[in-house]
């Protein structure tokens, strides 16, 4: 009888369990950007060293403001990479990358957060253009369009762009380029901001 009595106690939380979905099927793993160098722990910064600099949000495409990689199939086509999802937005990550080389490329101080109220008389934005596959190619391709400001209240843009060719079209290759496509245009946009 205990074991009927423990069964009709489970019995409903077992149902209820079976009728439950927390979303989509989890991916196996998710891809995430990681820089080249970082600074080390202890490490800091000061306005006095150098001028601050703030990086805004990045725009992107519709069809990169997803945590999915895109597949440029031709001139008009798009898909997504199987199995390829990101742990968030890639604008976002590609930011926190940025912000990252750049700590550890200057001594300057970088606040690289979402916070409209940091106030510093330098601010990189920019428009994440392409970050993903190229079918035609079998290449990973990433073009990033910076923004800072210029002499006189001007501002000053420049075109980042890298490729890395020779890429199968599966999740676990194109993870790997993508991230050292956005290593490289992370040191070329530092290397810009100062």
């Amino acid at each position: 009888m205990p074991i009927a009595r423990a069964f009709a106690a489970l019995a409903p939380a077992l149902l209820l369990a079976g009728c439950l979905s927390f979303g989509p099927e989890t991916p196996e793993s998710l891809l995430t950007l990681t820089p080249t160098n970082t600074a080390p722990a202890g490490s800091g910064a000061s306005s006095a060293a150098g001028t601050p600099i703030v990086l805004g949000e990045f725009e992107t495409t519709a069809a990169l403001d997803v945590t999915r990689v895109p597949v440029q199939v031709d001139a008009t086509s798009i898909a997504y990479v199987k199995d390829a999802v990101w742990v968030e937005k890639p604008a976002r990550l590609l930011r926190r990358l940025i912000g990252e080389t750049i700590r550890t490329q200057s001594n300057r101080v970088v606040v690289d957060g979402d916070d409209p109220g940091a106030l510093a008389p330098v601010r990189l934005g920019g428009t994440l253009r392409q970050f993903g596959y190229d079918a035609q190619t079998s290449s990973v391709v990433l073009v990033f369009d910076g923004v800072l400001p210029g002499e006189g209240g001007g501002v000053t843009t420049r075109r980042f762009q890298a490729i890395v060719p020779g890429i199968a079209p599966e999740a676990a290759a194109i993870g790997p380029a993508l991230n050292q496509a956005a290593n490289q245009v992370a040191l070329e946009v530092a290397q810009w901001a100062g």
